[in-house]
């Protein structure tokens, strides 16, 4: 979170305060806020995502890359791990060209209501965050995306 807080060209303040990020920390404690995390060979965090999850629902909050295309990879894993855990929703609350890439799309307030009932109200089959193994390979990862069958 802190890495997503830094200072970054065009945005020398962010909205992840401390207090912020000391919530974010509880809810993470209590199992509702999770990230993806990037390292280089070295060891060092080169890019990473965090965000809330709520039934199926997961609210992406905020995302940093220090090394080329680290914020895609961790997007990737985000979304094997969405994906293979049974998750309904993914909102990243803004659509941009970097997440257009990536194939979001806006659906309309309407849309969005229903899709966040239905995620919300997922108890039967609650959506499971670490379903994927914690260290799933590049190839484990891609197929769970791509899969069809």
């Amino acid at each position: 979170m802190r890495e997503c807080a830094a200072p970054r060209p065009g945005h020398p303040e962010s909205w992840i305060s401390e207090p912020i990020i000391a919530l974010y920390c509880e809810l993470h404690r209590r199992g509702h806020a999770h990230s993806i995390e990037n390292y280089n060979a070295a060891g060092e965090l080169v890019g990473g995502l965090y965000g809330v999850k709520l039934g199926a629902a997961f609210f992406g909050e905020s995302m940093f890359s220090r090394s080329p295309d680290a914020s895609k990879v961790a997007l990737v894993h985000l979304m094997a791990r969405l994906k293979v855990g049974g998750f309904k929703l993914l909102d990243t609350q803004f659509q941009t060209a970097h997440l257009a890439q990536f194939g979001t799309t806006e659906i309309s307030r309407r849309e969005y209501k229903r899709k966040l009932m239905m995620a919300t109200m997922a108890t039967l089959n609650p959506a499971d965050f670490y379903r994927l193994p914690s260290v799933a390979d590049g190839a484990a990862v891609l197929q769970s995306i791509t899969q069809t069958s």
